[in-house]
């Protein structure tokens, strides 16, 4: 409740002080724009979808390496990373923070 004590606040303190804001520093970083796509891989990784996307398309007798879920994702990986066509795919399978991301 000390939160809500508007006593304590004048006119040299300020409302919002920013107060629990830290920074780190690492000697090497990697950032992504699309910082959703590890999330939205995991929701999909819990469910099984990648399994049930494979039993329900059935196209590939082989998996050499990619499946059909592998692909199916991969377009809606571009979509989220802000891609618009096909074409933008390449722009991901060169950006090595997406690739790392996501991983192997």
């Amino acid at each position: 409740m000390a939160r809500l004590d508007k006593t304590k606040f004048g006119p040299d303190c300020p409302v919002m002080s920013a107060s629990n804001i830290h920074y780190e520093l690492a000697d090497r970083t990697q950032a992504i724009s699309a910082g959703g796509l590890g999330m939205i891989h995991q929701m999909v990784k819990r469910p099984d979808l990648d399994d049930e996307i494979n039993r329900r398309l059935g196209i590939f007798k082989i998996y050499l390496p990619y499946s059909e879920s592998d692909h199916v994702l991969n377009i809606a990986c571009n979509l989220l990373a802000g891609g618009t066509c096909l074409g933008h795919l390449e722009l991901r399978r060169n950006d090595e923070v997406h690739l790392n991301a996501l991983g192997p």
